[in-house]
């Protein structure tokens, strides 16, 4: 009886966690994987309203040592459908995300907006459905905004600072990426491309084209043809 009644509170533990966070582990399955959701706008040092759907970088820089240092979880799976937000928050959950040992692997449904693409190409492996867009554009910025020489350039640096984490992380190039950023053709009020998710992957910036499947079959084979993490 006891056991019973542990087992329904680790249930309960797990409910929990997916409702709050959007994360889920796998348990009766070819492998230990944990899936990892990143929605809507990536919240940072502000709170943002209630009625717009976040990820808390609180949330997910603590899963992400969890998850690397557990030795049971053998694989991660992070779904995107991201509208932008918090750039350095995002940064820093793309550089924890690329330094990470286990095996990575993210699928972009819907969009990949902004702070979203370096997400995306931070696993190992990225993939990206048919009807997934990425929206690149270059860094901006909410409220009172000095006129001042130092305004643009921490906004030039903080773009390098993008620029430079995406393509040591895919295959675009610098100047096919910065031309997207500074594409004045393609959007009505704003500079910047939309990128489908056949050009996201003929241009280098996305791994691959695939569903949910193709993921995992990915998540699978990295974590059978990867030597363990831990002696």
């Amino acid at each position: 009886m006891e056991n019973q009644d542990t087992t329904t509170q680790d249930v309960l533990t797990e409910a929990e966690l997916s409702e709050k966070t959007g994360e889920t582990v796998s348990q009766n399955s070819k492998h230990l994987i944990h899936c990892l959701n990143i929605i809507g706008q990536i919240e940072g040092h502000y709170v943002l309203p209630e009625q717009n759907k976040t990820t808390r970088y609180e949330h997910i820089i603590p899963a992400l040592v969890a998850i690397e240092q557990d030795r049971s979880v053998e694989g991660l799976l992070m779904i995107l459908n991201t509208v932008g937000g918090d750039v350095e928050a995002g940064l820093a959950i793309a550089e924890l995300i690329s330094g990470m040992k286990t095996p990575t692997v993210s699928l972009v449904v819907g969009g990949g907006h902004s702070i979203g693409v370096p997400l995306a190409v931070s696993a190992k492996h990225s993939f990206i459905v048919p009807t997934a867009s990425m929206t690149i554009h270059p860094v901006r910025m909410n409220g009172t905004v000095l006129g001042v020489p130092q305004t643009l350039d921490y906004f030039n640096r903080m773009q390098d600072r993008i620029v430079s984490f995406i393509t040591r992380n895919s295959r675009i190039s610098e100047t096919q990426l910065r031309d997207m950023m500074m594409n004045t053709s393609e959007l009505v009020l704003d500079v910047g491309s939309i990128v489908d998710g056949e050009k996201a992957v003929e241009s280098g910036l996305i791994d691959s084209l695939g569903c949910l499947s193709d993921a995992l079959g990915c998540l699978y084979d990295m974590i059978e043809n990867t030597e363990k993490r831990y002696p």
